[in-house]
């Protein structure tokens, strides 16, 4: 079926785009199936993953490569065989995920898991089982299956709705998982996309109080503004992890550096502690003393964006708790500009690219 729209979107086409240097050009999306959904994207997040891949960080990419897989828009077609009752002019996202095998036979898809299916598809960067492409969200128009699309709640605006669906799943994902809620002493690495929303889901679950954990103390007015009930800078206090040991049940690590302090980070965990990480650094992380583990039966353990019913599941606990994530818009004609500044760390603490032919700035 031809459509009266054209899939075109801000390509990546070799490493070099990461800098600012991506082309604005017409793509082929994925083949249509009538389990799919076009969206008209008004909104993407820029997530640090975008960067990663725009310049092979992780992994060779596949050019021509659009990225932005925090999506949100307007269902203009619908499939036949859709699921979740999605209708032409809901409003509607998609997160980092657009695929996985979905077969009975999978443990992960068959348990809820789908993010950690094996033949996991990303939303861009990917390939379907037919061999073709995903294209993500710096574009006019995403095609992605119903079963990785969700509807937003009303109460939610689009530009806030956006960055939830990795920079937010992300962190609540590990966060539920792993027990935050009444009674836990809660820390979060890292302050920046990813660590303000732990801030603010950690709070949202009830968690007895939460530590944002940093470099330096730039970031603690903010930090405390967001929910935060202490702080710790880790190169302004030499004795920083003896000063808090043994204070936190739980530790999410939204950071990405190779040189990062773990070890002492695990100093801070209670017996029985758990260290989540989320961050994914193109590096390897650090090398650390085994003791902490032993001694304190912590555990070390990582998490990967959330399957779409833990994803609504968030959306659910955002609208209803009224929480508001801190983003800028950026026009997604400025794409090229918006994409040095968040590697510059200029964020704060989301940028989301608001497409100007779709939606008011």
């Amino acid at each position: 079926m031809n459509t009266s729209y054209k899939f075109q979107g801000w390509l990546g086409l070799d490493p070099s785009s990461a800098k600012g240097n991506m082309q604005w050009k017409e793509y082929e999306p994925k083949t249509w199936e009538e389990t799919d959904v076009d969206i008209k994207v008004t909104h993407c997040g820029i997530c640090g993953s975008d960067l990663h891949t725009l310049r092979s960080g992780w992994a060779p990419t596949i050019y021509p490569c659009c990225v932005g897989h925090e999506i949100v828009g307007t269902a203009v077609r619908v499939g036949s065989k859709v699921e979740r009752n999605i209708k032409v002019g809901d409003r509607v996202g998609v997160g980092a995920q657009s695929g996985s095998c979905l077969k009975p036979e999978c443990e992960e898809c068959a348990s809820g898991m789908e993010n950690h299916c094996p033949n996991m598809v990303g939303t861009y960067n990917g390939k379907y089982a037919d061999g073709s492409k995903s294209y993500g969200g710096y574009s006019d128009y995403c095609r992605a299956p119903s079963h990785f699309v969700v509807r937003i709640p009303s109460s939610i605006p689009s530009e806030e709705a956006a960055p939830m669906l990795c920079g937010g799943i992300t962190t609540f994902a590990p966060l539920k998982k792993n027990g935050c809620g009444p009674g836990k002493k809660v820390g979060i690495v890292g302050v920046g996309g990813l660590g303000h929303f732990g801030i603010l889901y950690a709070k949202a679950l009830g968690a007895a109080s939460v530590t944002a954990i940093s470099r330096t103390s730039a970031k603690k007015e903010d930090a405390m503004q967001l929910g935060a009930d202490g702080y710790i800078a880790t190169n302004d206090d030499a004795d920083w992890s003896t000063h808090h040991a043994r204070s936190l049940d739980l530790i999410v690590s939204t950071v990405s550096s190779p040189n990062m302090p773990l070890e002492g980070y695990l100093q801070l965990l209670r017996t029985n502690g758990q260290f989540i990480q989320v961050g994914a650094p193109e590096d390897k992380l650090p090398a650390f003393n085994v003791f902490p583990l032993i001694g304190k039966g912590v555990k070390i353990g990582g998490s990967a964006i959330g399957a779409p019913r833990e994803i609504e599941e968030m959306l659910a606990l955002t609208a209803e708790k009224g929480i508001r994530p801190w983003v800028q818009k950026r026009a997604l004609g400025e794409a090229n500009k918006a994409i040095v500044d968040m590697d510059e760390g200029r964020a704060r603490y989301r940028y989301v690219l608001v497409n100007e032919a779709h939606a008011k700035m």
